[in-house]
């Protein structure tokens, strides 16, 4: 396989973050010696999140066996979602917010057509749905465990307790038509046909889109991590990577 430089675009703290991680892990464990120090490690934990590099390109890169590679990526991913903010701790924050909004993403994976449970109709693709929280600038505050693409954003939220979280902090949460019917604290538009509501309600699902319009803002940030555009590891993983990149995506939020 050929190798050539190229370049990952997080910043060096995020770099420096990670591998400090790394080393406490290493030391907790009593790890003498590796193939790799903490910062390569670091660096090709980064290269396979940010751009999506395989364990076989990585592994040619920086010079070690395809196994060690996959082995390493695990170690981090295994470090950084334990260090993702759970729904309680994103409670606390948006408790201090004036509203807060909800929305639901497809992350596409690598299925057969046979895989039903992950098959999300209205994108017409496989993949898993995760729930995200953002606050009224967009900036993310919490993100879900993935559950299948066949489950509606309503029955996800109803699923991770979301609902309830909301309702117990008493605040408010926009959201689309798809939580419908959800109750709580949750906030959806009108529901009808747009020439069949008033002017008034008309007025209003304007308004409401506009608010939830900043939520994508963070829907393409995550993204930006480019692993999350497709990904082809075992669906049981995808947790894990999701909580591991809200990890880094907060850690590189907090410098701007």
């Amino acid at each position: 396989m050929l190798v050539y430089p190229s370049g990952v675009d997080v910043s060096t703290s995020t770099l420096r973050y990670l591998s400090a991680r790394l080393r406490a892990c290493r030391q907790e464990r009593g790890t003498r010696w590796r193939r790799l120090s903490a910062g390569r490690q670091a660096l090709l934990v980064l290269a396979h999140l940010r751009s999506g590099h395989t364990y076989a390109q990585l592994a040619a890169g920086f010079g070690v066996g395809t196994t060690t590679a996959y082995r390493y990526i695990a170690e981090a991913i295994e470090v950084l979602a334990s260090l993702a903010p759970t729904l309680a701790e994103a409670m606390k924050t948006a408790s201090t917010k004036a509203f807060v909004i909800l929305d639901g993403t497809l992350l596409p994976i690598d299925r057969i057509a046979a895989d039903r449970p992950f098959y999300f109709g209205k994108h017409k693709k496989h993949g898993m749905n995760v729930q995200v929280i953002t606050d009224p600038a967009g900036r993310l505050l919490w993100a879900s465990p993935a559950l299948p693409g066949a489950v509606h954003d309503i029955k996800a939220a109803r699923t991770h307790g979301i609902i309830d979280a909301l309702e117990k902090v008493d605040v408010e949460c926009w959201a689309d038509k798809g939580y419908r019917g959800a109750g709580g604290t949750i906030r959806p538009p009108y529901w009808g046909r747009w020439e069949t509501l008033s002017a008034g309600q008309q007025a209003v699902n304007r308004s409401h889109a506009k608010i939830r319009a900043v939520v994508e803002q963070a829907m393409a940030a995550l993204k930006t991590w480019r692993l999350l555009r497709k990904l082809r590891c075992s669906t049981t993983r995808i947790t894990s990577l999701v909580q591991a990149i809200v990890t880094l995506h907060l850690t590189c939020s907090s410098e701007v």
